[in-house]
């Protein structure tokens, strides 16, 4: 992968007198921490003041973070926005509307979006390739073939718009067996029969290997998940106009392909999350 190849020569800019320090914060899985240290990495490299605070943990408890001014910002993929925060009882049916209504929503409590990424971490829903050849599994609503099904899914997605309650009722799954589990310990799950259906992410470089089956998802039921930085808005006019810049500037080369690898590089490879935000930075002419 080009986006990691070790590369050298980079110094970083001096921090600005006078502007405060920002306080990022991430969720608690791999894609949260990557995105947490190029932010902080590209941002200190470009003269400002930044701290890092990883793992704080599921949306409603990094949100409370944001908004008790814990921290100053974090990434935040555009459909959860409506789905666990703004409790929206639908979703739009495309990426630009999504990241709009979040957007407009965020703006009703101080907050505001920076400009989405290009890439989208969506949810799926994966089986084992035995399973579905057992039962002939090619769709979701193809799970009522299998008779009694046991599904695995994280606590942030049991409600809403996009949560599992509603799929289950969307596609008409009445003999569906819930089993919450924290994200990333669905795969280990679905390998040890603890579950036979989960919830899981389309950038899990865990479905690089073909070791699942992603159910086709005929409803478009999961929505839009592009990322997008919330930040306080008084943080960034206190912060001035490059602030944004670096963000979007970063955001920008979050393709696919490129989000997948570096999560590879960090839960197969067993690289560092700064270490591969590092590596992905030099690689992309940032720092």
């Amino acid at each position: 992968m080009a986006a990691l190849a070790a590369l050298t020569g980079c110094t970083s800019a001096a921090a600005a007198p006078g502007r405060p320090t920002v306080v990022i914060g991430a969720k608690q899985f791999t894609e949260q921490w990557i995105i947490g240290e190029l932010y902080k990495q590209a941002l200190t490299d470009a003269g400002y003041d930044v701290e890092l605070k990883s793992n704080i943990g599921s949306t409603n408890i990094i949100d409370g973070a944001l908004t008790s001014g814990q921290i100053d910002l974090y990434p935040e993929y555009t459909g959860v926005i409506l789905q666990v925060l703004a409790e929206a009882k639908s979703v739009p049916t495309n990426a630009a509307d999504t990241f709009n209504e979040a957007k407009k929503f965020q703006e009703t409590r101080g907050l505001t979006l920076l400009k989405p990424t290009p890439f989208q971490n969506r949810n799926a829903v994966a089986v084992k390739p035995a399973f579905a050849k057992e039962h002939g599994l090619k769709t979701i609503s193809d799970l009522k073939k299998a008779g009694h099904v046991v599904f695995g899914e994280y606590p942030d997605n049991l409600e809403g718009a996009l949560g599992y309650h509603d799929m289950v009722k969307s596609y008409g799954l009445n003999d569906t067996e819930l089993k919450t589990l924290n994200i990333g310990l669905q795969y280990t799950a679905l390998d040890h029969g603890q579950v036979d259906a989960a919830d899981v992410f389309t950038t899990d470089p865990q479905l690089a290997k073909g070791g699942y089956k992603i159910l086709e998802d005929t409803k478009g039921y999961y929505g839009f998940q592009n990322v997008a930085p919330v930040v306080h808005r008084d943080v960034l006019k206190e912060q001035g106009p490059g602030f944004a810049k670096v963000l979007n500037r970063v955001d920008a080369l979050l393709t696919d392909q490129a989000v997948r690898e570096m999560n590879r590089a960090v839960d197969t490879v067993r690289l560092a999350p700064s270490e591969v935000a590092d590596r992905f930075l030099r690689a992309n002419h940032v720092t």
